[in-house]
């Protein structure tokens, strides 16, 4: 018999602490090498960490949110044999692992600022053998799970399929990030569908920790409140040319490399903002200095069973129509697989948020800290318009925007959706030098 220590290696470069978002062992549980041991997340990336050895789990570090440091213990096995032990560093019960307690204004990488956070969980003493978390749902009483052969051709461990029998879930309704469906995709699965139960289960109270991605964005969104004076302006733009133009381009080419209304947008506002340079910058109100960026670096907001990301086109300004709608559509995938770069995650200069088809009439987007602005399009709908006098029927969106009044003022604001406008609505000159 012999002791196995495993400690938290570099999952990421640069880093000095990982997040516990899931924990798929407990004490007492016996492991095979490379089962499921824990998921860590750090910046925007969730890694699945796997058990080194063979053996019983006799020690875990931390809960569910809390930081563990790198090189510190993670977890301890008792092991057969010698030869599968390692030599342990002698630690108190209460220090298997070091819980890092984020700070109350983190610095994330690439952002110069926190992109969402202020505050943080964990921390504490950790306990020798913490309890296992109850599962998040569970199965409803005479609602057998989901069989038959179009679960079995699905592709997951047994140990994934047992958990999602005890959770009532049906594996078909799972997205995989890879080619198979492992705990992690489970674990998003549940947070995304925070109210899923099995078809004729009884609502019930639940309480969610709030971890992982799902806790950034809350942090970031209430820091981006509170030390952000917003306003937003809204103006109405007339698509009905920009809507036959884009008609007639998707004519061109296959369904696959079908054109939405963003990359328009897109090009309306890389045109527009040389003249409104405010607008394309980040403010770091620590050190009272506004950097005003020459490129566009554009944030687009990507909805992910995981929650919202906002992955970065670099040099926006660069690239035509179809690139954009190529770039836009590579890193949404990227995001929503969790295959996007951390690069791809950061450095945004300005952001847009669109809800495609549910973009409702008016948005009051949210800035992503630290930049100045956010752009929110809405949907396209037709109603009646009054054009030289006479009734037609157009085709209206109205654009949001919403900028940090302590460096952007209300009449460059509307200075530049005005710009904007005057593209979207001869969209020839979306094309001219």
């Amino acid at each position: 018999m012999g002791t196995y220590s495993f400690k938290l290696p570099d999952i990421g470069e640069g880093i000095a602490e990982a997040e516990i978002v899931a924990w798929h062992v407990k004490v007492g549980d016996h492991v095979a090498e490379d089962d499921p041991l824990c998921d860590m997340m750090t910046d925007k990336a969730t890694v699945e960490m796997t058990a080194p050895v063979a053996g019983t789990v006799t020690r875990v570090a931390g809960e569910v949110g809390d930081q563990i440091a790198i090189g510190s213990v993670l977890a301890e096995f008792e092991t057969e044999g010698a030869a599968a032990a390692e030599p342990t560093v002698e630690v108190a019960p209460n220090e298997a692992a070091e819980v890092v307690k984020p700070d109350p204004d983190p610095i994330l990488p690439g952002t110069g600022r926190g992109t969402a956070h202020e505050a943080g969980g964990g921390g504490g003493e950790t306990p020798s053998a913490p309890p296992a978390s109850p599962p998040l749902h569970q199965p409803a009483a005479g609602n057998p799970p989901p069989t038959g052969e179009e679960q079995k051709r699905i592709l997951a461990s047994p140990a994934v399929r047992e958990r999602a029998r005890n959770l009532g879930i049906d594996l078909a309704q799972v997205k995989a990030v890879g080619d198979h469906v492992r705990h992690a995709d489970l674990d998003a699965f549940l947070i995304y569908n925070q109210g899923y139960r099995p078809a004729g289960a009884a609502r019930s109270d639940e309480q969610v920790k709030v971890v992982g991605l799902r806790r950034r964005i809350a942090e970031n969104m209430a820091a981006s409140k509170r030390h952000i004076p917003h306003f937003t302006y809204v103006e109405e733009f007339d698509v009905t040319k920009l809507e036959a133009l884009r008609a007639d381009l998707n004519a061109t080419r296959g369904a696959k490399d079908r054109l939405t209304i963003l990359p328009f947008l897109i090009v309306a506002a890389c045109k527009a903002l040389p003249e409104y340079p405010m607008l394309n910058a980040r403010y770091d109100d620590e050190a009272g200095v506004v950097t005003r960026f020459g490129a566009v670096h554009l944030g687009v907001a990507t909805q992910t069973d995981a929650g919202l990301m906002v992955p970065v086109i670099r040099n926006a300004q660069g690239l035509n129509i179809w690139q954009l709608a190529a770039e836009v559509k590579r890193l949404a995938e990227a995001a929503r697989t969790g295959k996007a770069k951390s690069e791809e995650l950061s450095g945004s200069t300005i952001t847009l948020s669109s809800l495609g088809p549910l973009g409702g009439i008016a948005a009051t987007p949210v800035i992503n800290r630290p930049e100045v602005a956010i752009l929110g399009p809405n949907k396209v709908v037709e109603r009646p318009i009054v054009r030289d006098g006479q009734i037609a029927i157009g085709k209206l969106m109205n654009l949001s925007i919403s900028c940090d009044h302590r460096v952007v003022d209300g009449h460059d604001a509307a200075s530049f959706v005005q710009a904007m406008k005057r593209l979207v609505e001869t969209p020839a000159l979306l094309f001219v030098d």
